[in-house]
């Protein structure tokens, strides 16, 4: 089959490599038929997340193919969507809806601990050799374990664009605001106007909220986010600026919830660069810090940006000052699939108005340039492996 591989750094391409198998009676085999590049894959793309060389990609859905003998609720023909995380279903974190710390997917690498490089969290495909090492999605046909808990059947009547942001960047948005416990009337700040900062300003308003901001850098990506969404932009100029500007939105006090949609490795300048060299660290922490100034006393800092490493005078002191609730991590998918599902066929709300770019899966490397670069005014490209 043809596959983007990862070789190394910024060195992807479209290669022939050997066919899916079942390993498992619960495995399935999935013909892709839409995929798509995440923020995320950039990690890799980048080589900020090491890794050995792998099919990437974790935003994918298709047409079922093979089904293992322990399969019983799909079949060759069904068409599914597949959550981001490859989860058990019965182990203690499934049972409790925190797929993404599944204690069965990620044997080599699994831990309570958490760390830089050992005792990591449950497995994602196509997402490094850390979590699990699975091949991903951006291929012709993916393997996907544990298929009679991860996979949903679509509607026919819906095309592959309506559905297939299910696999991550819609849950995940979805999952900052769940996170902050929504309820309406709030006022949330999103950083970040990429596919995910867009997916939680769509999810904000589902869940009641009065006012939402987006604040980004990029003209571009800020006015794709206020057709998309309705919601008030900002460009980003300085920490102190965007901070002023939603307290003054505010009367003083601070966002509710500020939703860290950027994480590790945001448009940074010279003195950022040298403060990461002398910490040793990657990346920065300059979002989640102007998150940290921007909420309100008491609220919510929701982190769905990535952090793979740890950084120095993180603001603990203010976090407790402020009694700011901060949570964070790998969205649990499988717990918002279905109700999200429902309400893309209710109508009331719509995924595949951020798609800026569709290309062949043969495309794939071009893609990821880019996307990496922002060219083209490119949001989210969408690989299609049947053309």
């Amino acid at each position: 089959m043809k596959a983007l591989m990862f070789h190394g750094p910024r060195n992807v391409s479209v290669d022939t490599v050997d066919d899916p198998i079942l390993k498992d009676a619960r495995d399935a085999i999935i013909r892709v038929t839409s995929t798509a590049i995440c923020g995320s894959d950039l990690h890799i793309y980048n080589g900020s997340l090491p890794t050995t060389p792998m099919v990437l990609g974790h935003e994918f859905m298709g047409i079922v193919e093979e089904v293992g003998k322990g399969i019983s609720n799909l079949k060759r023909g069904d068409r599914v969507v597949v959550p981001f995380p490859v989860a058990c279903g019965t182990c203690f974190f499934c049972n409790h809806e925190l797929p993404g710390h599944c204690e069965n997917s990620n044997p080599k690498h699994y831990g309570p601990e958490g760390g830089l490089l050992t005792q990591k969290g449950g497995a994602l495909f196509g997402y490094t050799d850390l979590y699990g090492g699975y091949d991903g999605g951006q291929a012709e046909f993916v393997r996907v374990p544990y298929a009679d808990y991860g996979p949903r059947k679509v509607p026919d009547f819906l095309s592959d664009e309506q559905v297939l942001f299910l696999t991550d960047i819609f849950p995940t948005g979805y999952s900052g605001i769940d996170w902050a416990e929504v309820r309406g009337g709030e006022f949330v700040a999103i950083f970040g106007a990429g596919p995910v900062g867009i997916m939680a300003a769509k999810s904000a308003w589902l869940r009641g909220a009065a006012r939402v901001l987006i604040i980004d850098t990029q003209q571009y990506r800020l006015d794709k986010a206020k057709e998309t969404t309705r919601c008030e932009i900002l460009r980003w100029e300085s920490h102190d600026q965007v901070v002023q500007v939603i307290r003054d939105m505010s009367e003083g006090r601070g966002a509710d919830v500020c939703v860290d949609c950027v994480g590790f490795e945001p448009d940074r300048d010279l003195l950022d660069r040298v403060k990461a060299v002398v910490n040793l660290e990657k990346g920065s922490p300059k979002i989640i810090e102007t998150c940290m100034s921007a909420v309100r006393r008491g609220g919510v800092v929701s982190v769905l940006g990535v952090y793979a490493t740890t950084n120095d005078n993180f603001p603990v002191g203010q976090f407790f000052d402020k009694g700011i609730k901060l949570v964070g991590g790998q969205a649990p998918a499988h717990r918002h699939i279905d109700k999200l599902l429902d309400h893309i066929i209710k109508g009331e709300v719509v995924l595949d108005d951020i798609i800026s770019h569709r290309l062949p899966l043969s495309q794939a490397a071009h893609g990821y340039d880019i996307f990496r670069h922002k060219k083209d005014n490119c949001l989210k490209v969408v690989l299609k492996p049947g053309e």
